[in-house]
């Protein structure tokens, strides 16, 4: 049976899939939890706000009466979540909102790196990048209504974890969130978590999508989030993905079959001519956005592959790629130029990898 963390008393804490009976395991690990209604995470501080964005309706009821249980990211403005000490582990996060949209930029940086080693929006972080509410019930990420964002990935630190949110919007974002966190001992093996967003609208004909470029080992690969905007008409899911481990060049070491072989599903995801939506723990189609007749003139789908079994293992380097392919006349495969966004997730050592700059919020845009 699979199962979260299990600090264990006197042991640091450990990286993968433990069984729930390690759960009963008595541990020296001091938990805390930071939202806007303890910003430090420090024992006893919670409730104690005075102002907030509860106050209004806490007037009759006064201090430790949800006076704060959110912030207001304001338009331009970068907001500091979480400051921490290690060493430690965040072990889960909460948030939602209203208007979810790649204006919200998470971004998390380990043990003082003056570069990000997570940099993604909000919603694909999550896997509801489109921005509309889609069911995820998998073993990492939970989305469960109205847009409760869940996260379970695992994150240790030796040093420091610093959190943001930045709001490239114009208009203010009521955010609420919670990160919950153990203060313990971190193993010498562990790595460190990475998230990297990618988006390419549309891609170049005959040019294959990249998912992720760059990462230096030793580390392994834990899971792909995949938004795809289809802009011909028929099936679109031919491209294969493929990892380029270590010293492969031109051609990859592992090498999949077809996009929705890949996400788990088979045969176009196709039930009596209709896309058949799924979530499980590793693997979901969780998504399919349907053409109005009118202005919602594209289809668009969300997908997510966690490597949570099966992680792929790199020691030097790892690159990912996807190809958009379709079919044409006479049975011929078509290269497609899909609008196809992504998020990659994996662990490595530090110093993390330079990312690519993220676009303006313009060309992030979802339309």
């Amino acid at each position: 049976m699979l199962g979260r963390l299990a600090c264990h008393a006197g042991q640091p804490a450990t990286l993968g899939i433990v069984e729930l009976a390690g759960l009963a395991r008595l541990s020296e690990a001091r938990s805390r939890a930071i939202s806007p209604e303890n910003f430090s995470g420090a024992p006893g501080q919670g409730g104690r706000a005075s102002e907030g964005t509860g106050a209004r309706a806490a007037r009759d009821l006064g201090v430790s009466w949800k006076i704060s249980p959110s912030v207001i990211v304001e338009p331009a403005q970068t907001f500091a979540l979480a400051d921490i000490e290690g060493p430690g582990v965040i072990q889960s996060m909460w948030f939602t909102g209203r208007r979810l949209s790649r204006d919200l930029i998470l971004r998390i940086y380990w043990d003082g790196q003056p570069r990000a080693s997570v940099e993604c929006p909000l919603g694909d972080f999550f896997g509801v990048g489109w921005g509309p509410f889609a069911q995820i019930s998998s073993l990492p990420v939970a989305v469960n209504p109205n847009n409760g964002l869940n996260c379970f990935w695992e994150m240790p630190f030796r040093v420091r974890a610093r959190l943001t949110l930045e709001n490239r919007g114009a208009e203010p974002f009521v955010c609420y969130y919670q990160i919950n966190y153990a203060l313990t001992g971190v193993g010498p093996d562990n790595g460190y978590f990475h998230a990297q967003f990618r988006r390419t609208n549309p891609v170049p004909y005959k040019t294959v999508y990249t998912v992720v470029d760059g990462l230096s080992g030793p580390g392994h690969y834990v899971g792909t989030y995949l938004a795809v905007g289809v802009t011909n008409s028929g099936w679109w899911g031919e491209g294969e993905i493929k990892f380029f481990v270590d010293d492969d060049l031109d051609f990859p070491t592992i090498c999949g079959t077809g996009t929705e072989d890949y996400f788990g599903g088979a045969y176009d995801w196709d039930v009596d001519g209709q896309y058949v939506t799924y979530t499980t723990p590793f693997v979901g189609m969780h998504q399919v956005l349907r053409p109005d007749g009118l202005y919602q003139s594209q289809t668009r789908f969300g997908m997510y592959r966690w490597h949570i079994p099966d992680p792929i293992r790199f020691q030097t380097r790892l690159r990912v790629t996807l190809q958009a392919l379709g079919w044409r006349a006479e049975r011929r495969y078509l290269p497609l130029q899909c609008d196809m966004a992504s998020t990659a997730f994996w662990y490595q050592a530090l110093p993390s990898p330079s990312f690519p700059e993220l676009p303006d919020r313009d060309y992030l845009e979802v339309i």
